[in-house]
């Protein structure tokens, strides 16, 4: 199969799952959205979801809470102009989507008019990144149990400094159907799982705690016990490096931050930043900025949502557009921002696939899918000897971001001094302060070890949530503000 054919099996589930039980089919589905081209409307979809989903946790050694839902319905959007009227069912049928439909009738008298709506449907196929298979079904209910609890012990066998295991599993199969008035019907299948373990070690009555996990859109047989294994070992290390953690020094240094997970500074700091619906209103730090530098030379960063397996990766956008490989910032110079239809339309831009919604009952809008920065021709360990006093940021927690003037404050929950170019000892309590565009021009070296995230993102934006993916080489950035407790 050739990334752009439709995948038939796929159309033929969502048919089955979404459609079919609630006797409707292609022709009714053209015909609800006629009855919006009875006013003047400029583009509308229909977005069907089934979505079921479960979560395990275990704490004290004890699997104590399990859940599962399941969660379907209809989302109908309208467009005229610049404005979208949207309404929403879990019922879905013949007379909950005309019902649908005549609440979204409010904007009708502002389109154009211009637009006729398609005759007929037409499948078009997005990309094959992932199997459509349901995670849940891959493991039965005891084996599940079984996985938490061998992660669990893995765990405590690390340190005898280890006090308390907390660990969790999760996953979700996610079936979407799309269907446009220009006549597009598209679906995808995206399985969901993820791993994640938390430890907290003790010495001389100091606690601290260590997390890791990873996952993506695959089945439960990715956690075999070498992951599972690796996932505890991190956590516990990260745990054991922080007991022996000193203050955080304060004031202006130089940064290296550590491949991979640190991405999540890029994707907070820069990346909204680059969202289509910003640029759009001019309320982004980067509007207005395409063609000119805003990052330092060596510098390309991008936004990909085509990487097999990936967390972050969509075989379709929820619009039904293929997902693509977006450059951004090329060599130092902005090229492109992030698109759905709607902006992409309204700033004569070509489409780039990033229409996400948390689910059915929200509006898509532009987001992220996995976005990483390309690799150097550093050697890391070149680029931690040039550094006679700084601080190395391995690895972070929660960061918060203003995408207005690009602001940011990100806490390392894994940071050591450099000194004399040497790893010396690890600190506590470092924030990283800055903004984005700023710390992008002071990127004075890029390392050769571009690495992804192991699978953990989660995205916020508007009140929606949705799975993402971050990733950079080791950077080594100039005088960057750090908020320390020494």
């Amino acid at each position: 199969m050739t990334p752009f054919e439709p995948n038939l099996s796929t159309l033929a589930v969502a048919r089955d799952i979404l459609l079919t039980p609630f006797g409707l089919d292609e022709s009714k589905l053209l015909t609800t959205l006629g009855t919006m081209f009875t006013h003047k409307v400029d583009y509308a979809d229909l977005y069907f979801q089934f979505t079921k989903s479960e979560g395990w946790s275990l704490e004290e050694g004890i699997v104590k809470t399990g859940s599962f839902s399941i969660d379907q319905g209809v989302g109908v959007r309208a467009i005229s102009g610049e404005k979208t009227a949207f309404a929403y069912s879990d019922d879905i049928s013949e007379r909950a989507l005309l019902d649908a439909v005549a609440a979204t009738r409010t904007i009708a008298k502002v389109g154009s008019g211009k637009v006729k709506i398609a005759g007929a449907t037409r499948h078009v196929g997005g990309r094959d990144l992932y199997l459509p298979r349901d995670p849940l079904v891959s493991l039965d209910a005891t084996a599940k149990v079984n996985l938490l609890e061998r992660v669990e012990k893995m765990a405590r066998a690390k340190d005898p400094r280890v006090v308390q295991v907390m660990a969790s599993l999760s996953g979700e199969y996610d079936v979407v159907l799309v269907v446009r008035s220009d006549g597009v019907l598209a679906a995808d299948i995206r399985p969901l799982v993820r791993v994640s373990v938390t430890v907290i070690a003790e010495q001389n009555g100091r606690r601290e705690v260590g997390s890791a996990g990873g996952g993506g859109r695959f089945d439960y047989a990715y956690f075999d016990d070498a992951l599972l294994d690796q996932y505890a070992t991190e956590a516990v290390k990260s745990a054991l490096v922080n007991l022996d953690a000193r203050p955080a020094p304060a004031g202006p240094m130089t940064i290296v931050l550590g491949p991979g997970w640190p991405g999540i500074l890029l994707h907070e700091a820069i990346g909204h930043g680059l969202e289509g619906d910003f640029n759009r209103k001019g309320s982004s730090a980067f509007s207005g900025q395409l063609g000119q530098r805003v990052a330092a030379k060596g510098v390309t960063v991008v936004d990909d949502g085509t990487l097999k397996d990936r967390r972050g990766s969509l075989n379709i956008d929820d619009e039904g557009n293929p997902t693509q490989c977006t450059t951004l910032i090329e060599d130092g110079i902005l090229k492109g921002y992030i698109q759905d239809t709607m902006n992409a339309r309204l700033m004569k831009m070509p489409v780039t696939g990033n229409a996400r919604r948390e689910s059915f009952a929200h509006l898509p809008m532009p987001r992220m899918t996995n976005t990483y920065m390309l690799g150097g021709d550093k050697d890391p360990e070149e680029i931690l000897a040039s550094v006679k006093n700084g601080l190395y940021a391995v690895n972070f927690g929660g960061g918060q971001v203003d995408i207005t003037n690009g602001k940011f404050v990100f806490s390392a929950s894994e940071a050591y001094m450099i000194e004399n170019g040497k790893v010396t000892y690890p600190v506590k309590g470092a924030t990283l302060i800055g903004n984005g565009p700023d710390v992008l021009n002071r990127v004075s070296m890029i390392g050769n070890d571009m690495r992804l995230d192991p699978g953990v993102g989660v995205c916020g934006k508007d009140g929606q949530s949705v799975p993402v993916g971050v990733g950079q080489p080791t950077l080594r950035i100039e005088d960057v503000t750090v908020g320390g407790t020494a």
